[in-house]
């Protein structure tokens, strides 16, 4: 699966820890994606997925999800693209 990060974003809000989020697209689908990321102390991560703009194919969504479920490498890429953009903001 090819995914193309094209934003992302992280802050650190008190009482809620990291919650960060990355819109991204999936080569040959048909809609964007934004992954919501949650975190209290930076080191185990929650998600939730959600198409960015209009509402596509659940079976593409359900894919994606599988996909960052079980590829670790795909799931912590999105993960540090937003904790880059943490980073950044505080330089």
């Amino acid at each position: 699966m090819k995914i193309n990060i094209h934003k992302a974003d992280m802050q650190i809000i008190t009482g809620e820890g990291y919650v960060g989020k990355v819109e991204f697209d999936v080569t040959g689908h048909k809609e964007a994606y934004e992954l919501v990321l949650q975190s209290k102390k930076g080191n185990e991560w929650g998600y939730s997925l959600h198409f960015l703009h209009e509402p596509g194919p659940e079976e593409e969504m359900d894919a994606v999800d599988e996909y960052l479920d079980e590829n670790d490498e795909a799931f912590f890429e999105m993960v540090n693209a937003a904790k880059r953009a943490l980073k950044s903001e505080g330089e």
